[in-house]
Formats: C-alpha cells, structure tokens, sequence
C-alpha cells in the first residue's frame, strides 16, 4: 500500500502539469487571433505607418485593446504559463501608450508651446492682466509719494541690504557712479542682484497667493512696486531719474513684465474661484489652472532672459539712449509676441 501511494503522488504532479498546459493552450488558441491582430496595428502605429492600417482594424483598436486587457486579467487569476503573461502585459501596454499615451513628445510640445499656446493663454487672461499692470502702476506711485511726503518711508519698504548707499540725501555723484559702465558691477550690480532675486520671488509668491482669491496677490505687486517707486523717488531727486529708468528698463521691462503676468495668472485662479459663473468650481478651476500653468511657465522664461540681460547687457552698455533702446526693444517684442502669435487653431477659427 505504501509503494502504491508513492507511485500515486509521483504520477500526479505531471498531470497537473499537463491539465495547466493545457488549459494555457486552449486559452491562447481562443484569443491568439485578436491577439496577434492588435499586436500588428500596434506595431505599425510604432513604425509611424498608420496608412498601412486597415479602416476596420482602426475601428475595431479600442474593443481589440479591452478584449486583450481582459485576457490578461483573465491570465492573472489564472496563473497562466509566464510566457503567456508577459506577452499579454507587453502587447497592453504598448497599445494603451498608442491609444491613451501622449500624441507629442517634449519638442512637439515647446514647438506648440511657443506658436501660440503661452501668448493664447496670455489673451485669454487680458482683464487680469489689466488688473495687475493698474495695481503696480499705483503702487510704484504710492511708494514715490510715501518718500517724497516723509523720507523715513524709504527705510521701511526699502531693505538695508539692497539699498546700500543709495539712499534719500546721497550725493549726486554718488549715485551717478553706480549708474556708470564702471561702477555697474561694483554699484548697482548688488542692487540688481537683490532685485532680481527679490522679483523672482515676487513672480511666484503671485502666483502662488493667488488661491486666497487674488488678494494677497494684489497686496505683494503693490509693496513691490512701492519698493521701487522710492528707489525711483532717490534717483529723480538727485536729478537721476531718467538715468536710473534707463539703467532700470534694460532688464526690467522683461522681469517686472513677468511679475505682471505671474500675478495676473495668480488673480485669474483666485478670480475663477470666486466667481465660476455657471460651472462647478471644480471645472472653472480645471480651466483656469491649465492656462495659469501656461503663462507661469512662460515667465519662467521670461526671468530668464531677464538675468541675462542684467548680467551682460546692461554692464556692457552705457549711455541713456541705449539702455532705453534694449529696454523699449524688448518690450515692442514681448508685446508684439503676445498680441500676435496665434495657434493654427486660433487662425482657422
């Protein structure tokens, strides 16, 4: 009895063996068909040869895909031989990145992005825009009449740090110097830092407080811009005004630029929240949150081509007249770009 026990266990496990081949096989053969034939399609979206595809096979791709997504299910709960399981786990993914993958790569994407998604994304917030190019506007002349009306303001919206000497009753010469091609690195140049630093800040403390509802938003372009109006105030005091505006223009028309954008982007989420108009504020947001990324990746460039031209082009320039130029020269191209820059889209409709 025992020897016929052994021989029982050792006999056994081959048919189990071959009970669970033959089930894989009789599985394979009942769905190898629509297998294979997704399989074919898929690869000659890979090869970029959708002309080689039949209109059937293309119609019938998305059932082709949930029929071998539910083989493969099926597989799993089944333990299927391994072979049958990594082909099945190939072939889905491979067709869900043709079916649900993204159509355009990071190229086709920037080459998008800049003919016309981030100056489409800039019109459509234009009352933002609006809204925030006001603010710093009064806030640079609220910090001009702050300092003008008492000189302590300066001390309190200026930081020692980045003022250094150029403060209210410095001599002319003084702040001359720092406007000078020499005294540029040496001068200002610790200013511009701090300023360019400050701004970036500025940028995406905008952004980012614009989730309150736009308020906090509008509260930092108005300090900021006060900053600077009794920075402005110190310079046209000494009858440096126009001098510090052309040093100023170079790169601040690009930096103060993306401020403005940054917290118009800020605004339009907090503006959409608020008022969502007939849609949930859950889609208003939806919306609102792909064009504020838009414009805020945009900036991101913008501030980068701001720390360029304060760090080569405005030392490397002297003289009024040309400061402004670069300064007016880049502002005729961002605003030309915003305004006229279009998608293929945007010029069909």
């Amino acid at each position: 009895m025992a020897l016929s026990l052994f021989r029982k266990n050792e006999i056994e496990p081959p048919a189990d063996i071959e009970a669970a081949s033959l089930r894989s096989d009789k599985f394979r053969l009942e769905r190898e068909v629509d297998w294979q034939r997704l399989d074919q399609i898929v690869t000659a979206l890979e090869k970029g040869r959708p002309k080689r595809i039949s209109d059937d096979d293309l119609l019938n791709l998305p059932v082709l895909y949930r029929k071998t997504a539910s083989s493969l299910a099926v597989a799993r709960e089944t333990s299927l031989d391994a072979s049958t399981l990594d082909y099945l786990e190939a072939l889905v993914r491979r067709a869900w990145f043709q079916i649900y993958g993204p159509r355009v790569g990071f190229f086709g994407w920037l080459k998008r992005f800049f003919l016309g998604g981030w100056s489409g994304a800039i019109r459509a917030i234009w009352l933002d825009i609006c809204i925030a190019f006001a603010v710093m506007v009064a806030g640079t002349i609220v910090g001009w009449l702050l300092v003008a009306r008492d000189q302590e303001w300066f001390y309190a919206l200026v930081p020692g740090g980045m003022a250094g000497g150029r403060v209210p009753g410095a001599p002319r010469e003084v702040l001359e110097e720092t406007l000078g091609h020499q005294g540029g690195a040496d001068g200002l140049g610790v200013f511009a830092a701090s300023l360019f630093s400050n701004n970036t800040g500025v940028a995406i403390m905008a952004f980012a407080l614009g989730f309150a509802f736009g308020i906090p938003t509008l509260l930092l372009l108005v300090y900021n811009m006060a900053l600077l109006g009794a920075m402005l105030w110190v310079f046209d005091d000494a009858g440096l005004g126009t001098e510090f505006a052309a040093w100023l223009s170079v790169h601040g028309t690009t930096e103060l630029g993306a401020i403005m954008l940054a917290g118009a982007a800020g605004m339009h989420v907090g503006r959409t929240m608020a008022f969502p108009g007939d849609r949930s504020i859950l889609s208003a947001m939806q919306s609102a949150g792909v064009r504020a990324a838009q414009v805020m990746a945009g900036c991101t460039i913008m501030l980068i081509v701001a720390g360029l031209l304060e760090g080569y082009a405005r030392q490397l320039v002297d003289g009024t007249g040309a400061r402004f130029a670069i300064g007016g020269t880049m502002l005729v191209l961002w605003t030309l770009y915003f305004l006229a820059v279009r998608s293929p889209k945007e010029r069909e409709a």
